[in-house]
C-alpha cells in the first residue's frame, strides 16, 4: 500500500480539489479537471494496476494472517494430539505390563500344574511297575504251580504205567493154558485177560487199561469213587472215612465235626489234636471249653449257655435269664400267691395240711443273703446248697425287703422300675416266713416252695434236730413229687385258676402262675429240674434225696415220715 500512496502523491496528473457547500447541487471543484474522463488511458491503467496491486497485497496480508492463525490452531491441535497419543501409549504400556504379569502368573500356574501332572504320572508309573512286578510274581507262582502239577501228573502217570506194566507182566507169568484136543493152538488172547480181571467197585464194570484208583480194598474208575455226602468224585490225595464210606475232608468235617452251640463254629482241637468240648448233661448242649472262661452268659434257671445271637434278660442283681425261662417267670410276691395256694393244696392232698398261716415273700438276692445273716444264730434250713441261695425257711423275727410290684423290661432287656417294701416278720409259731428268690420260672419257683414248706411242716409237727441228710433229703422228695404232679396231672383246679386271675400282673405272667397245658419247653424245663434233684452230688441234698425217695417208694410217704419221727434222737 506504500507504493500506492507514493504513486498518488507524486502524480502530476491528479489535481487537488476543494469541496465546499452543502450536500446537493451546490458542489464546486477547484481543479483543472473535474472528471475522470479527463484522465488518459495510461493513467487509468496505472490507477487500475495500483488498485489491483493494493487489493492483492491486502489479500495477501489477510491470507497470511489467516494462515498464521490456522497454523497456530493446527499446532495446538497437534500438541493436543501428541499429548493424547502419549497418554494412550502410556496406558498401552501399563496394560502391556498388566498382561505380562498375568501371563507370568499363568505360566507359573501352568508350570505348577505340569509339575503335579508329572508327579501324578510318575506315581502312576510306579504303581504300574509295582502291579507289573506283582503280576510277574503271580505268573511265576502260577507257572511254578503248573510245573509242579505237570510233574505230579507225569509222576502219577509213570506210576500208573508201571503198575499197569506190572499187572501185564503178572498176567503173562500165569501158567500156560491147557491145550486143545488136537494140541494145535493156545487159547485165544482175551482169555488171558478175563473180563473180571479188574472190576470197578463202584459201577461193577470192567476197568480195562484206563486210569483207575486203588483204595478201600478195591479198584475204581476215577469218576466212580465219590463222596458219600455230596456225591461228587473225590480227586484229593487224602479223604476221610466214616462207616466204611468215603468223604471229602471238607464234607466229612461239615457232616461229622461237632459245632459249638454257642459261637456256631467248629469246635477246635486241643494240643493233642483231639476234639475237646463241654456238654451239658441234660440239654446235651456242646460248646467250646473257652466259653466257660470268656464271660459267655448262662441262664440262672435252665443253666444253658446262651448262643451269641440270642437275647436274654439281665436282672438287677446280675443274674441272666433266657427268654424261654422268662416266659413263665414269677417276678413279685403278689404274683406268686396263687402258686403258693396250689402248693398248700398239694400238701393238703397228702394229708399234710399246715394249720398256721405262714407268710411267703419273693425277694431279691441281697435280701435273701441278709435274711440268712439274721438267722445265723438259729438253725437255718433252706434251698441254698447251689452256688446261690434260692429259698429260706425263717424262724426269727426280722424285717425283710420284699418285691411288691413286677418290674418292667426296659431297653437292652434290663429290669427297671422295681418296687420293694419292708415286711416285718412276727414270730407266732416256729416259722416266721418262707422266702423265695424272684425271677425264676414257675416250675422252679414251685419246687423251691414245696421244699421250703416241708421244712416248715417238719418244724411245726415236732421233727427237731434232724440230720441234714434226713431233713434236706425228705424236703427234696416233696419238691420232686410236686414236679411230678405238675408234669403229669394235666389241668389244674379251678381254685388256683380263679386265684391267679385276680392277680394284677400282665396276662402272660398271670397265665404262667397257674396250672394248665404246658408248652413243650416248659415240660422239658420241668424234667430238667427233676434231673437236677436226681443227679445232685451233695451228701445232704443228693444222697439224702435218693435214700428218702427209695424209702418213700418202698414204704410210702406216711410210713417214711413216721419212721423219721421215731428215730429222732
Amino acid at each position: 500500500m506504500g507504493w500506492f500512496r507514493k504513486l498518488l502523491k507524486g502524480s502530476d496528473h491528479i489535481s487537488r480539489g476543494q469541496y465546499q457547500g452543502k450536500y446537493g447541487e451546490d458542489r464546486i471543484w477547484d481543479n483543472h479537471r473535474n472528471s475522470m474522463d479527463d484522465l488518459t488511458d495510461i493513467e487509468k491503467e496505472d490507477i487500475d494496476r495500483a488498485i489491483a496491486l493494493s487489493l492483492s497485497e491486502e489479500d495477501h496480508l489477510k491470507g497470511k494472517k489467516v494462515v498464521e492463525d490456522d497454523s497456530q490452531s493446527e499446532d495446538d491441535k497437534l500438541c493436543k494430539i501428541d499429548d493424547e497419543e502419549d497418554e494412550y501409549l502410556a496406558k498401552i504400556e501399563q496394560e502391556d505390563e498388566y498382561l505380562a504379569k498375568i501371563q507370568q502368573e499363568e505360566d507359573e500356574r501352568l508350570a505348577k500344574v505340569q509339575q503335579e501332572e508329572d508327579e501324578r504320572l510318575a506315581k502312576i508309573q510306579r504303581e504300574d511297575e509295582r502291579l507289573a512286578k506283582l503280576q510277574q510274581d503271580e505268573d511265576e507262582r502260577l507257572a511254578k504251580i503248573q510245573q509242579d502239577e505237570v510233574e505230579r501228573l507225569a509222576k502219577a502217570q509213570l506210576e500208573e504205567d508201571e503198575q499197569l506194566a506190572r499187572a501185564i507182566q503178572e498176567s503173562l507169568t500165569i501158567g500156560s493154558p491147557p491145550r486143545s484136543d488136537n494140541d494145535s493152538s493156545f487159547l485165544s488172547y482175551p482169555h488171558l485177560f478175563p473180563p473180571g480181571y479188574r472190576i470197578c467197585a463202584g459201577c461193577k464194570a470192567e476197568i480195562g487199561h484206563g486210569r483207575f484208583l486203588s483204595c478201600m480194598g478195591g479198584v475204581w474208575h476215577p469218576e466212580c469213587f465219590c463222596c458219600n455226602a455230596c456225591r461228587r468224585p473225590i480227586t484229593d490225595y487224602e479223604f476221610s472215612m466214616s462207616s466204611n464210606r468215603p468223604y471229602h475232608k471238607s464234607c466229612y468235617r461239615e457232616k461229622h465235626h461237632p459245632r459249638c452251640d454257642v459261637c456256631k463254629n467248629f469246635i477246635p482241637t486241643n494240643s493233642s489234636g483231639l476234639i475237646e468240648y463241654r456238654a451239658h448233661p441234660f440239654w446235651l448242649q456242646k460248646y467250646c471249653p473257652s466259653h466257660e472262661l470268656d464271660g459267655t452268659p448262662r441262664c440262672c434257671s435252665c443253666e444253658r449257655m446262651e448262643p451269641r445271637d440270642a437275647k436274654y434278660l439281665l436282672l438287677d442283681d446280675g443274674r441272666k435269664l433266657c427268654l424261654e425261662c422268662l416266659d413263665s417267670s414269677i417276678m413279685d410276691t403278689h404274683e406268686c400267691q396263687p402258686l403258693y395256694l396250689e402248693i398248700q393244696e398239694f400238701y393238703e392232698g397228702l394229708n399234710m395240711k399246715l394249720e398256721q398261716q405262714i407268710p411267703m415273700l419273693l425277694v431279691e438276692r441281697q435280701a435273701l443273703n441278709e435274711a440268712m445273716e439274721g438267722e445265723k444264730n438259729a438253725s437255718l434250713h433252706g434251698h441254698h446248697h447251689l452256688p446261690e441261695t434260692r429259698g429260706l425257711c425263717l424262724s426269727e423275727e426280722q424285717t425283710v425287703t420284699t418285691i411288691s410290684r413286677r418290674p418292667r423290661i426296659g431297653a437292652g432287656y434290663r429290669v427297671t422300675d422295681m418296687i420293694t417294701e419292708p415286711f416285718k416278720l412276727i414270730r407266732r409259731c416256729e416259722v416266721t416266713a418262707i422266702l423265695v428268690l424272684y425271677g425264676l420260672p414257675r416250675l422252679l419257683t414251685g419246687s423251691i416252695l414245696a421244699h421250703e414248706m416241708m421244712h416248715a411242716w417238719l418244724r411245726l409237727k415236732g421233727y427237731p434236730n434232724l440230720s441234714p441228710e434226713v431233713e434236706e433229703g425228705i424236703c427234696q422228695v416233696l419238691a420232686h413229687m410236686w414236679l411230678d404232679s405238675e408234669l403229669y396231672s394235666g389241668s389244674g383246679n379251678s381254685g388256683a385258676s380263679s386265684s391267679s386271675s385276680s392277680s394284677s400282673s400282665s396276662p402272660s405272667s398271670s397265665a404262667s402262675s397257674k396250672k394248665g397245658k404246658r408248652s413243650e419247653f416248659e415240660k422239658k424245663l420241668g424234667e430238667f429240674f427233676k434231673h437236677q434233684i436226681e443227679s445232685d452230688t451233695s451228701s445232704a441234698y443228693g444222697d439224702g434225696f435218693r435214700s428218702g425217695n427209695q424209702a418213700m417208694l418202698k414204704y410210702g410217704l406216711k410210713s417214711t415220715l413216721d419212721h423219721i419221727h421215731m428215730t429222732v434222737p
